[in-house]
């Protein structure tokens, strides 16, 4: 199969719809995931969903951060903005998540101080310019935004800026894979997996995956022609029996990823049991502080105490996460939960599931 090196070719698109129509009624009924938020944005914008055969099911699974970021986590943030002489420093999506009772968007509108940043390198100058604060960064995200967090920890420790710290919300991509994959009743034939995080775990990662469920993957750019021709190649694996690892994004991906930003990550956290939004705490899918590294862990500077955790009743966002439904079998979706007034994560968030539905979907002039 040609390989992009350039994502606009109306030939190659014409071939990879008529190569997926031929396979409709060969291809026995499949159930792919795409597991990463800006595929699931991409998807919907582009009437991608339109072109696939009925034989061929796209499912969104937990790719966004925000989205997957647990209401306990969220909670202990709302703990930590509450707290006297502290800024809180986050991305944008964040600030109008839902906790149990409150979100961050609501304390700043209460006096608190909450800043959004666009890098941990920003919110770590907000600690070299108020070193009378203590200044706490909010670590979501995948292997892909962690490295810059462990980075940014250690130019804090080398220059010696003692007010910042940051609460490791971070997420590992394979382990939730796995989750899915011992969920029986998901049905899953194929994975998705994303460019961006596949430019540091590589897209080997994925082959212990593949060797243990025997579940083809296939590591895909984020053009609606990378989708395109990933599908393709899923459909071909899944036709013909073969589970293996593919990499159609390979003008970004290699096989072996980014050592550098690993052993960086490696070198400042270590993997830990974590909570997700919908799959429970999942072992080994987090990132907490390694040894020698621990004074820069908010959770422990701040003696976070426990916290009680709630549930939005009605809120369905963890089985759409799972793949179990799709936005519109939820009672709140379009009804009163909407991106004006969100009652969890995937409405809020910009590569939310929800948020993509109400916006792209064929009712969403309803």
């Amino acid at each position: 199969m040609k390989y992009l090196d350039e994502y606009r070719d109306p030939e190659l698109a014409r071939n990879l719809v008529k190569a997926l129509q031929r396979k409709g009624s060969s291809l026995p009924r499949s159930r792919f995931m795409e597991i990463c938020g800006t595929h699931t944005v991409a998807v919907f914008r582009s009437g991608l969903r339109d072109l696939l055969p009925p034989s061929i099911e796209l499912v969104s699974g937990p790719g966004c951060p925000v989205c997957v970021t647990a209401n306990e986590d969220i909670d202990r943030v709302i703990w930590l903005a509450k707290q006297p002489n502290v800024i809180i420093t986050t991305f944008g999506d964040l600030l109008r998540v839902p906790g149990s009772s409150s979100s961050l968007h609501e304390q700043r509108s209460r006096g608190a101080d909450v800043r959004m940043v666009y890098s941990t390198f920003d919110a770590l100058q907000i600690a070299v310019d108020h070193p009378d604060r203590e200044v706490v960064f909010i670590g979501i995200g995948f292997e892909t935004t962690a490295p810059t967090v462990a980075a940014a920890v250690k130019q804090a420790h080398g220059k010696g800026v003692k007010n910042f710290s940051v609460l490791s919300a971070h997420k590992l991509l394979p382990p939730a894979m796995r989750a899915l994959l011992d969920t029986k009743d998901l049905g899953l034939d194929g994975f998705l997996c994303p460019g961006h995080v596949s430019t540091v775990i590589g897209a080997g990662a994925y082959e212990e995956i593949v060797n243990n469920y025997r579940v083809p993957c296939v590591v895909t750019g984020f053009e609606p022609l990378d989708l395109l021709q990933g599908i393709t190649m899923l459909a071909d694996l899944v036709e013909r029996g073969e589970p293996r690892v593919l990499n159609q994004y390979r003008r970004a991906v290699t096989w072996d990823g980014n050592p550098s930003a690993r052993r960086l990550m490696a070198e400042i956290f270590e993997p830990c049991d974590a909570p997700w939004r919908g799959l429970g705490t999942i072992p080994s899918s987090g990132l907490g502080w390694r040894s020698g590294w621990e004074q820069y862990d908010a959770a422990r500077r701040f003696s976070m105490p426990a916290i009680e955790v709630k549930e939005h009743p009605g809120c369905r966002c963890g089985e759409v996460l799972r793949g179990k439904l799709i936005p519109p079998d939820c009672g709140l979706f379009r009804k009163v939960c909407n991106p004006q007034s969100p009652h969890g994560p995937c409405m809020v968030s910009s590569e939310g599931t929800c948020g993509a539905y109400f916006r792209y979907h064929p009712t969403a002039e309803e």
